[in-house]
């Protein structure tokens, strides 16, 4: 499909969800990263003045806050800022206080993506809008996610899109460049990117998700995490 027509149907298909459950606009997540400045973009053209981008640092990279309003102020979005550092390290210390043992890295980062949907509700619930979330198929097909954080959201315009789609679609959108050549990151600690923690490219599982192709280890690891993600049988997600 050519992306002019895909960006069409896109926003066309964010008018029908949002009005059909009786809201007025859509309230998102500004992380400065590729798939919410695509998301971004295509809710501000379903509801220029009735999109909401919600920018919540946590010990975030300073680049990332200003790559979000970058791109707020070229689509000419309204945002919220609201800092969650002391909230989380608050949370932190309090389940710290209860814990014996060591606790994985992911187990107090994945509070992160938690926190702020609990804030994007807030804001959606205070003005009658929905939560619009900006996971893509690549992710969600591998479990890629953390469940009722990123992936507790109403409607997902990027779902159906692997990753080299979502990059066509900044390109037609007019993304800043800067934003669409930087690794993928979900920001949950310093120097994390998505393709070091997952352990694959986006373009191996992109590549395997459109044409089944794949290298013989690719191919397994895929197979693994889809079957544990619940893209296969029962799952679970990070």
């Amino acid at each position: 499909m050519p992306v002019t027509e895909l960006a069409r149907g896109l926003v066309s298909w964010i008018k029908e969800v949002v009005l059909a459950a009786g809201s007025e606009g859509v309230v998102l997540g500004m992380s400065g990263g590729l798939d919410s400045s695509v998301v971004a973009a295509l809710c501000q053209r379903a509801f220029p003045g009735s999109t909401v981008g919600v920018i919540m640092p946590c010990h975030s990279d300073a680049l990332d806050e200003e790559h979000a309003r970058l791109v707020a102020d070229k689509f000419h979005i309204s945002t919220r800022t609201v800092v969650v550092d002391d909230v989380f390290d608050a949370l932190i210390a309090a389940l710290r206080g209860e814990t014996r043992s060591a606790v994985p890295k992911l187990a107090e980062s994945n509070i992160k993506p938690r926190l702020r949907m609990t804030i994007l509700y807030y804001f959606a619930n205070q003005l009658g809008y929905l939560v619009a979330g900006t996971s893509n198929k690549s992710e969600i097909s591998v479990g890629y996610f953390t469940k009722h954080g990123d992936n507790g959201v109403d409607l997902l315009p990027l779902g159906n899109l692997v990753k080299s789609q979502v990059r066509d679609l900044a390109l037609h959108l007019g993304i800043p460049q800067e934003i669409i050549d930087k690794p993928p990151s979900a920001g949950l600690w310093k120097g994390q990117s998505d393709e070091a923690e997952l352990g694959l490219t986006y373009s191996d599982i992109d590549r395997y998700l459109v044409s089944g192709e794949a290298r013989g280890e690719v191919k397994v690891k895929i197979d693994s995490m889809m079957a544990r993600s619940g893209s296969i049988g029962a799952g679970s997600g990070h």
